[in-house]
């Protein structure tokens, strides 16, 4: 018999296995899921899993060209509103979760525009992951666009996080960085003063407000440049804000819910 308790899922869903988890703090955790079905999608859109018939929508962090979607995941507690999020945080490796069968988003590449400009708060930067792998593993990727060379391409990944242990990728950013000199990555924490961050040596300060800073050094030509914005939703708004009297090339992600 149903359980009459429990939501009801609507439309086609398919199934995915957790094949994978790895815990980064308390409340951030790496979820790898292989879906029972082909599964495609486009580097920056999101994939919608679910539990028990409570459905969220989360962006894959993997490239398309990888054989498990891989997911960064805040985990948001029951007291403060969460419904997902708890339910994922026990879910042990083999377990059967919900998946919609086909991946949605317009938050993808803009490939007209020479730089890119990647601002994200924690799980915010899991899209650009997502490109960046894309872009370094397929080279016949984006698509060419007139007046445009792959080799024109440089891509900023600018990370804001309250403390330095919820940058979810900086190592592999940081090695990216590191190997190719068309990739940047520029971390900041928020709370500098505060002891969890005592071994930061890096930025300080809120990645929004840094923003306008980055790119008057940069230097890069505003036309052929596009800002983008992941993470959280005041974050985003300002962002936009400082970008909407300039020449720069502005997108956001808008499937943002405050209720995880």
């Amino acid at each position: 018999m149903a359980d009459a308790s429990r939501p009801m899922i609507k439309g086609r869903f398919t199934t995915c296995e957790l094949v994978k988890r790895e815990e980064l703090t308390s409340d951030l955790i790496k979820f790898w899921i292989k879906p029972a079905q082909d599964y495609t999608f486009k580097p920056g859109q999101y994939c919608t899993i679910g539990v028990d018939g409570i459905e969220r929508p989360y962006s894959i962090s993997s490239s398309p060209d990888e054989e498990n979607i891989e997911l960064f995941i805040e985990v948001v507690p029951v007291e403060h509103g969460g419904h997902l999020t708890p339910l994922l945080d026990h879910q042990k490796v083999g377990a059967e979760m919900t998946l919609r069968p086909r991946a949605k988003g317009i938050f993808v590449l803009q490939p007209q525009y020479k730089h890119h400009i990647f601002v994200g708060t924690v799980t915010g930067v899991v899209p650009y992951i997502s490109m960046l792998r894309k872009f370094l593993n397929d080279p016949a990727w984006p698509e060419p666009v007139d007046g445009v060379a792959r080799e024109d391409y440089t891509f900023h990944v600018l990370e804001g996080a309250s403390y330095d242990d919820e940058f979810g990728y900086d190592e592999e950013l940081n090695e990216l960085a590191a190997k190719h000199n068309f990739i940047k990555f520029y971390p900041s924490v928020s709370r500098p003063n505060e002891e969890r961050n005592a071994n930061w040596t890096g930025a300080k300060g809120r990645i929004n407000v840094l923003v306008d800073d980055y790119l008057e050094k940069l230097g890069v030509d505003p036309k052929e440049t596009c800002v983008y914005a992941c993470g959280h939703p005041q974050m985003i708004e300002d962002v936009g804000v400082r970008m909407e009297p300039t020449d720069y090339n502005f997108i956001e992600e808008r499937f943002w819910k405050e209720d995880e």
